[in-house]
């Protein structure tokens, strides 16, 4: 489970409220019968959902698509972290990793002699688990490490990906919560009976192999948690708030004392008691009948039995009185966290959570967006509203400015509260949320994938589905009255979880230790009875559709601008891009200006104005530039275009200089690019800079304190405004034809001067990788991340079809020969993947990449076993037939649609290609042997000079064995950021 303060505002959009009566009328649940099933639906459903109840209990969810000849298909469990044994935490989390492993008839070279060893291991794990003598432990570790890889040798690692792989499928994954468990895989319609079967399977028998090293994977995943401070903080709220609740005695990847005493037995029990029809849901939205399809899944999957499933029980959480104050160290910047407890899901007031969070942070017009953000009061702060089925959460979060303390920060965010309390925003906010909420709601059923999601979190959360329709309706009738009552009934001054993240070292981290594991048994080249019988199924094929550039896109002038274009037919959606060929590299200060835009109103109107129009308007904007281009977008309601384009140019032309704004936002920046130092991503960001261009390098192509301090607000508007005078490209997604746009668009330029031009830049060019070189940065963590880069040749487009089929095979996804050998037999990583990347533009140079994060004393063990992959390519004739048929099946049933064929042409045209290049792999694939992808190898990887970038503490790594893989050279903070 991935917890961040980004994800909680977009999981609150996913459990959105229950416990009020739908509708009347528009949205009422009706039964009806076709095929010889009964269904449940909601009238004027937009995406036509059908519910499912089988014989056994089983819940089936069909919501038909026929945009994509695809399906997006989840299997959920209604069971999660929240009921593990409090003497098996994690277990849900790793028995989701366990079911990968295959069954009695897949995954097993033997079944006959694989099961003794297996047995072996289940009693070998209890004696561990019961023993406590470190001696003793030892000696059986070393045991359970023997009998499992005698064990490996009747195994085939990873047989689960390779038939799903088969398929066409993508996207394979699962995730653990606090109250579910999702299996989830995005396959090509015409697989649906082969889906169906293995998953049938999966679930029917699932065999707990290989599970020292799947549990070692799991360690790893624990240690990264353990440097992640985001999780750590998000997870001391939990438990400050819900101390008699699983929610905060439990987490979802368990204590570190459970994971070292695993117990096989026990992971069965939970399988068995909530691994049952009548608490599991399968989910599906996509291109089927279905009345079709409900036939198939009760036949794979009725001979499933229903049991009773234990409630879960817990004691009533008491009153918060008085602040509850908690501290996390850890080496990010700093922030603070406040926690207020509400009602759960089902509980009438918590409709009005979500509209109340959005009263204080929506992005553009809350509370706390204008007062604390766009007032520069804090570097960043939000609200978000985590809603599950026995309480809620509202959290609010904020970043300090340069020389505020964390206790600034809470005096803030509980001032925004107070101004909740009494009132004091405008009436017109709550109109102007809904009309956002309903645009939202169109873009969330645009496609398959979101709309399968949505209604796989409301079964998992037991969410009515016609009052999650019924959703902005209600809103609508949430007066201002009933948000003040809300916030005075819930939020007080004293009744929150503060959480202070400080910056420093946590030296109360429990790492988990490396056991000692013998690399199991890979079999790549060997395949199961099971699986050749699931590929002899029939099927039929999906002809592929490529993107026919003169077809598909309309071309247009708006006097003498080129206008791309793409009709939307589904929708009254529109985005519209303003795109120009040139970027930061040519102006440095465009970068900044961009930036200041955001605080900036014209003569007549405020920045605070511009926010609460667009909100009003339901629309977005945004004015980025990136290296090379630069681009300004909008977006909204068709209904609203021509009132979005003026606001938007309005802005753009009449932008004027606010002195205090530019102060609060230059040291905002400041702040910011301090901030970015204590970030071992950015910093890892940096040595990649570092190893492809030179100790100049975009990364570090930026201005230092003492220049920032040097620049004028003028300068920065002036570049805006010419910005708006320059030429460029008109890229269009919405309902209008392209002639209907061209004549009701206003051009952005509006005078008949001539175009504001700027000559190109600095450029920076990669740099020949030459010799083995190694760029360290230090960095207080439990793990040590590195990667390796080396640049290649130029771009040419005869390697595309090689490359895509290389990297499928080499590194990329569970099938892969990387993570197969690092993970799955050495069991050195959670994370680990390779590639070869050309270049986006035809004028550069590619790539190799590589990287795995280990820990600190698996170091010398994982960079090993990458080198020896990056030396020398193995062969599995089964891993490379079943990329093969992914990548056939994958391509033939993409469709490319909307703003897609936009930026895919634009993306074609950097690379001077005039058609779609899918044809060009499609046609190539049939034709690759695994000589060609072993020639590439040998050609660009094998043997060849590498850049190794680490990030890692340098006092748990061994110096020497850093320095054997190159020239070392440890940056500083400012040689990798240049301030």
């Amino acid at each position: 489970m991935k917890v961040n303060l980004k994800t909680i505002a977009f999981i609150s959009l996913l459990f959105i409220t229950a416990g009020v009566q739908a509708q009347i009328g528009k949205y009422q649940w009706k039964e009806s019968t076709e095929g010889g099933y009964t269904y449940k639906y909601v009238t004027n459903d937009p995406v036509q959902t059908r519910f499912y109840k089988l014989k056994n209990g089983l819940t089936v969810i069909l919501s038909p698509n026929n945009k994509q000849p695809r399906i997006q298909a989840y299997i959920a469990t209604k069971a999660g972290s929240k009921t593990d044994p409090k003497d098996h935490t994690g277990l849900a989390h790793y028995l989701e990793h366990m079911l990968f492993k295959g069954t009695d008839k897949f995954g097993s070279l033997d079944w006959s002699k694989e099961k003794p060893l297996l047995d072996q291991v289940d009693n070998l794990y209890e004696k561990y688990n019961h023993t406590t003598d470190v001696n003793d432990r030892a000696a059986i570790y070393k045991e359970i490490d023997r009998v499992s890889g005698e064990a490996s040798k009747y195994a085939i690692p990873n047989e689960y990906d390779k038939l799903m792989s088969s398929m066409g499928s993508k996207g394979t994954n699962a995730f653990t919560s606090f109250e579910q468990t999702v299996y989830v895989e995005d396959i090509p319609n015409n697989v649906l009976d082969k889906y169906l079967a293995v998953q049938a399977e999966r679930f029917r028998n699932p065999i707990l192999r290989l599970f020292h090293t799947e549990l070692e994977s799991v360690y790893e995943e624990k240690n990264i948690s353990l440097d992640n401070d985001n999780r750590k903080s998000v997870e001391t709220v939990f438990a400050a708030m819900f101390p008699n609740n699983n929610y905060g005695k439990q987490t979802v990847l368990g204590s570190v004392e459970h994971l070292k005493n695993p117990s096989l037995k026990a992971i069965r029990e939970y399988y068995n008691t909530y691994y049952v029809p009548n608490n599991m849901g399968i989910i599906m939205s996509g291109d089927f009948n279905p009345t079709d399809v409900i036939q198939r899944i009760d036949k794979a999957f009725s001979t499933m039995k229903a049991m009773s499933v234990p409630a879960y029980t817990f004691e009533k959480e008491q009153a918060i009185t008085s602040p509850i104050t908690k501290t996390v160290i850890g080496p990010t910047s700093e922030y603070l966290l406040l926690g207020f407890r509400f009602p759960g899901a089902a509980d009438a007031d918590a409709q009005i959570l979500n509209l109340m969070a959005n009263v204080l942070t929506n992005g553009s017009a809350g509370l706390i967006d204008l007062d604390l953000v766009k007032s520069q009061k804090l570097l960043g702060a939000g609200a978000f509203p985590y809603v599950l089925k026995d309480y809620s959460m509202l959290i609010l979060q904020g970043n300090p400015g340069t020389g505020q303390s964390l206790e600034d920060v809470k005096k803030l965010l509980l001032g925004e509260l107070d101004k909740l309390r009494k009132g004091q925003f405008s009436d017109d906010l709550l109109t102007s949320i809904v009309n956002n909420e309903k645009k939202g709601q169109i873009k969330l059923f645009e496609n398959y994938t979101s709309t399968a999601e949505q209604l796989m979190s409301g079964f998992t959360s037991e969410i009515d589905w016609a009052k999650e329709l019924a959703y902005t309706d209600r809103l609508s009738k949430i007066t201002k009255e009933d948000i003040v009552r809300f916030a005075n009934k819930y939020l007080s001054e004293v009744n929150y979880v503060a959480v202070y993240k400080q910056k420093g070292q946590d030296d109360k981290v429990d790492k988990v230790i490396k056991p000692a594991i013998t690399p199991i048994t890979v079999n790549r080249n060997v395949e199961s009875a099971f699986l050749k019988q699931i590929n002899a199924m029939p099927e039929q094929d999906i002809k592929p559709r490529w993107i026919d550039f003169a077809k598909d896109m309309s071309t247009a002038k708006l006097k003498d601008l080129d206008v791309l274009a793409v009709q939307n037919k589904n929708n009254e959606l529109f985005s519209l891009t303003y795109y120009f060929d040139f970027g930061s590299w040519d102006n440095k200060l465009l970068s900044l200006a961009v930036g200041y835009l955001e605080f900036l109103g014209t003569k007549d109107k405020s920045s605070e104005d511009f926010s609460k129009a667009f909100y009003k308007l339901a629309s977005d904007f945004s004015v980025s530039s990136a290296n090379e281009e630069s681009s300004v977008s909008v977006s909204g309601l068709n209904s609203n275009f021509t009132a979005s384009i003026d606001l938007l140019q309005d802005l753009m032309h009449n932008c004027v200089v606010d002195e205090a704004a530019f102060k609060a936002y230059i040291e905002r920046v400041k702040q910011s690019k301090a901030n970015a130092k204590e970030n071992k991503a950015a910093i890892m960001e940096g040595l990649k800079a570092y190893a492809r261009y030179g100790t100049k390098n975009p990364f570090n192509y930026t201005y230092t304190d003492q220049e920032l301090d040097g620049l004028k607000a003028a300068d920065l508007v002036a570049v805006l405004h010419n910005l708006a005078n320059a030429k460029h490209r008109v890229l269009y997604y919405g309902p209008q034809i392209v002639a209907d746009l061209v004549k009701n668009l206003k051009p952005l330029k509006q005078n008949d001067l001539p175009y504001y031009t700027i000559e190109k830049g600095v450029k920076f060019e990669e740099k020949p990788t030459t010799e083995n070189k190694v760029l360290f940065a230090q960095y207080a963590m439990k793990q040590a991340e590195v990667f390796w880069i080396r640049n290649s040749g130029m771009f040419d487009k005869n390697e595309i079809p090689t490359v895509a089929f290389f990297n499928g095979y080499f590194g990329g996804g569970m099938g892969s020969i990387v993570f197969q050998t690092l993970r799955e037999s050495k069991a050195l990583a959670y994370t680990t993947y390779a590639y070869y990347g050309q270049p986006q533009k035809e004028e550069n140079h590619g790539m190799v990449g590589a990287y795995i994060g280990t820990q600190s004393d698996k170091f010398k063990d994982a960079v090993g076993g990458m080198n020896e992959l990056l030396n020398e390519l193995p062969e599995s004739k089964v891993g490379l037939e079943s990329i093969r048929t992914n990548l056939l099946k994958s391509l033939a049933s993409e469709r490319i649609t909307g703003a897609g064929i936009l930026s895919s042409y634009l993306a074609a045209q950097r690379r001077g290609l005039t058609e779609d290049s899918r044809k060009m792999v499609f046609e190539q694939l049939p034709k690759l042997k695994f000589s060609d992808l072993k020639a590439f190898h040998t050609n660009n990887i094998s043997h060849k000079p590498y850049i190794y970038c680490i990030v890692g503490d340098e006092k748990d790594l061994n110096k020497g064995t850093i320095s054997a893989l190159g020239n070392l050279q440890k940056l500083s903070l400012n040689e990798i950021f240049g301030y």
